[in-house]
């Protein structure tokens, strides 16, 4: 099992320590730093910067919203990175949620499944440098009955097939990702309800007449490193409470409906209630403690060790690392423990 780091969101305050983080990740033999985008900072132009400041370590987008740039531009960005970093780069897609993608960027948020696998098509066949062709619900190119005519990529990109990875959580999204996809970006992953993920993936694949052999699993997990666990479940609460209480809308809010499925059917309606009302410190005290410990990797070196062999027990290939903490030391320190928690659990 491989390790990698998320830095998050860019512009919250902790810039210069997030490339030291990076840096620090590449140093001690990380595969993959993932950057995030919402409505503040780009993911591209991040990925950019830290691809420039490190020498091995791949730069994944976790996500390129799809909402957010036609599947050409994705393709040309994605051709860019991957020739700026040397062939490091890979593409994590997702459909984002209705409020930013109908309240940011002015896109319906309907039928994200059809959309999400027109958009894979599309930046599949661009970036084989194919002449574009293509006619679908959602993108005809080139317009019919004008100017435009079939082109090409002009940008070779350092590698001929760039790892593609979809953010899903919902049965069908995931079934679809299996199928179309070459890895999955998870989120709130509990090795003790693998199945939830695993069997949509497992039928996806099975769907394009392959296995999850060679398909990179890649959940991101926070981790807080200490002896009491409880404080280190409790620095997660906000993280926990935003997902499942405040994302998306009331009606569509992913993680809330992942929790349920994992069967904190009444919590997360309490969780989401009192986030709604701005009631945040009663929405984080609200998230159990149960669900919190079994998605992150809490405590000393030994009990992540622990935790560990159950990710990878369940099929993970890529752990991906959010270490908690606002400092440098402590984020420094989460990084570290990982890879000691691996090498001591012999999955290095």
């Amino acid at each position: 099992m491989r390790l990698g780091i998320n830095l998050g969101y860019w512009g919250l305050g902790m810039d210069a320590d997030n490339i030291a983080v990076a840096q620090e990740a590449d140093r001690l033999g990380y595969s993959v730093c993932w950057a995030a985008e919402a409505y503040g900072s780009d993911a591209a132009t991040v990925l950019s910067f830290v691809a420039a400041k490190t020498e091995r370590i791949d730069v994944g987008s976790a996500i390129f919203q799809i909402p957010a740039r036609t599947p050409a531009m994705t393709a040309m960005t994605a051709a860019t990175l991957d020739t700026l970093s040397g062939g490091r780069f890979r593409l994590g897609l997702g459909v984002s949620g209705p409020q930013v993608s109908e309240g940011w960027y002015g896109v319906k948020f309907d039928k994200p499944l059809a959309r999400t696998r027109e958009y894979v098509e599309i930046i599949r066949k661009a970036m084989s440098r194919e002449r574009l062709v293509h006619e679908g619900a959602n993108w005809t190119l080139p317009l019919p009955g004008g100017p435009g005519k079939p082109i090409k990529l002009t940008v070779h990109p350092v590698r001929k097939h760039i790892p593609l990875y979809i953010a899903a959580i919902g049965p069908k999204n995931l079934e679809q990702t299996g199928e179309i996809a070459d890895g999955w970006l998870g989120i709130f992953f509990a090795p003790e309800h693998a199945a939830l993920s695993l069997d949509p993936l497992k039928a996806g694949r099975a769907k394009a007449g392959k296995s999850l052999d060679g398909f990179d699993l890649c959940p991101t997990v926070t981790i807080a490193v200490g002896e009491d666990i409880k404080v280190g479940v409790d620095s997660q609460r906000s993280y926990a409470a935003l997902y499942i209480g405040g994302m998306g809308s009331k009606e569509k809010n992913f993680y809330n409906q992942l929790a349920r499925r994992m069967g904190y059917e009444q919590e997360a309606d309490e969780v989401q209630e009192k986030y709604l009302a701005k009631d945040y410190a009663g929405a984080a005290a609200a998230v159990p403690h149960d669900l919190i410990d079994a998605t992150s990797l809490v405590g000393d070196t030994a009990r992540i060790a622990d935790r560990m062999h159950a990710y990878a027990d369940a099929g993970v290939t890529t752990l991906t690392l959010a270490p908690s903490g606002f400092t440098l030391d402590e984020r420094v320190r989460a990084l570290r423990t990982g890879v000691e928690a691996l090498e001591r659990a012999g999955l290095a």
